[in-house]
């Protein structure tokens, strides 16, 4: 190897069977382990090799823009990049033969439809995915007349039937009887696989590092979905009750706290949070049906009328109304849990303190800044804000990994800054503080769902006044 060769591998689920994956090919990384906070792997075995750690989503993205030669992830994610930029400078080298699952259209069994049936309607088949792009797809193979992709940081299994007709998910165990559902179709198989940089791939030769991993080369992928099954139309079909408040909950860290402040609030939730993953837990609160999903979904689906009440942070409010500032949704209480603040950061190797040195040193630069974020919209509007010149690069997660090599500014959630500080960057901003909140829809109600959501707010308001 006569030159750096850079890796991109993945945290998460493919961490353990990467890094034993890895070990088995003599790399000799040090640090890549399970529970690991590190984000830079170097190799005892090869000096010019650097690995750096990414949330496995933003990994086809960093190698097709040539930021890292290689990578290791899930093919669901190389085949969701590519399905919107078919020509981008992604090569499938070599599956790996472990994290195998399957992504299917699914439904729920009191609602499903023959295919030829969904073809055939004339509303409009809503889907929902954290695989926007291949939903697209999928709807486009099969000739759907009318089709809404709803995009999902997660949890599309509990969309199905009351706010999605299908959901595009991925099974690790190829079944979905856990989830609660019936597959329409089998969309992609997936598996661990090993990516690269189409231009390092012809241009370099790695294959003293690659030729020990990979067993085979990938497949092409089929042209078609395959549908599994054809499901009796006269099946019950879901009808929604015009008066049921339908209100979200988080999942995540903030389940515990969320807990608390309803218990406190005469709130009863039962399976909530659920050993089992259970996401619709129960309530013996009359008319309220309850929904376990991503804070980062909330504002959004509670625009769109899918629910009428969900807990989130501010910051993903603020996130939502920077991008739809007409949107519906608002606020309707500060329920003063899980304060973070919303920072911009920056290494501490460079020589700024503050916002106004931040300017100093873009217009120093010959390129844009490269603004990371999970929050791509705050990003946006705080780097037009102070008439910088950048690019916003979208994360999903461990966006620490990103500075200095992959961006120049952090705009992230902080509690302590202890995190920030141990990955050797500082910051030089507050944006505002987020605490949990309740939210809700400005529509009109009808009365009895409205007296419902106000029964609600006046608990909660009583339970916030006594923490």
């Amino acid at each position: 190897m006569d030159k750096q060769i850079k890796i991109a591998l993945p945290k998460g689920r493919l961490l353990a069977e990467t890094a034993a994956r890895l070990k088995r090919a003599g790399w000799g990384l040090v640090g890549y382990q399970e529970e690991t906070r590190l984000y830079r792997i170097s190799s005892k075995n090869f000096p010019n090799l650097t690995a750096k750690v990414f949330h496995e989503r933003d990994i086809p993205i960093q190698v097709a823009i040539g930021n890292y030669d290689l990578g290791i992830c899930g093919s669901d994610w190389t085949e969701e990049l590519l399905a919107r930029y078919p020509s981008s400078a992604l090569l499938k080298v070599s599956s790996l033969g472990y994290g195998d699952g399957v992504i299917y259209a699914a439904g729920s069994p009191e609602a499903i439809s023959t295919i030829e049936e969904m073809r055939a309607r004339a509303g409009i088949i809503r889907i929902a995915s954290e695989y926007p792009n291949l939903a697209e797809s999928f709807a486009l193979s099969l000739r759907l007349r009318r089709f809404s992709i709803l995009p999902l940081w997660g949890a599309a299994e509990v969309y199905p039937p009351e706010s999605a007709d299908l959901a595009l998910v991925f099974s690790p165990n190829g079944g979905l009887s856990h989830y609660g559902l019936v597959p329409v179709s089998k969309v992609i198989t997936a598996s661990a696989c090993l990516i690269a940089n189409k231009t390092s791939w012809e241009s370099r030769d790695m294959d003293e590092v690659v030729s020990p991993l990979y067993d085979k080369v990938l497949a092409p992928e089929a042209a078609e979905p395959e549908i599994i099954g054809q499901y009796p139309a006269q099946r019950r079909r879901y009808t929604p009750t015009e008066d049921l408040v339908w209100f979200a909950l988080p999942d995540g860290h903030q389940q515990e706290h969320t807990l608390r402040l309803l218990k406190k609030a005469g709130i009863q939730i039962d399976d909530y949070p659920s050993a089992t993953g259970n996401r619709r837990p129960s309530t013996k609160m009359p008319g309220i049906a309850i929904k376990v999903i991503r804070p980062q979904d909330m504002p959004l689906q509670v625009a769109n009328g899918n629910f009428d009440l969900a807990i989130t942070g501010r910051d993903w409010l603020m996130e939502h109304l920077y991008q739809f500032p007409s949107s519906p949704v608002t606020e309707l209480l500060d329920l003063k849990l899980g304060t973070v603040k919303i920072v911009a950061v920056v290494s501490k190797n460079l020589a700024i303190s503050d916002v106004n040195g931040l300017r100093e040193f873009n217009a120093k630069q010959a390129a844009p800044l490269r603004v990371a974020s999970e929050y791509i919209n705050i990003a946006d509007k705080y780097a037009r804000d102070n008439h910088l010149g950048y690019r916003v690069i979208p994360t999903w997660g461990a966006s620490e990994a990103f500075l200095p090599e992959d961006a120049d500014l952090l705009i992230e959630n902080t509690q302590t800054g202890r995190t920030i500080a141990r990955h050797n960057l500082k910051i030089i901003d507050t944006l505002f503080q987020s605490t949990a909140c309740l939210i809700g829809n400005t529509n009109k109600l009808s009365p009895a769902k409205q007296e419902r959501i106000e029964s609600i707010i006046k608990a909660l308001q009583t339970a916030v006044r006594e923490l």
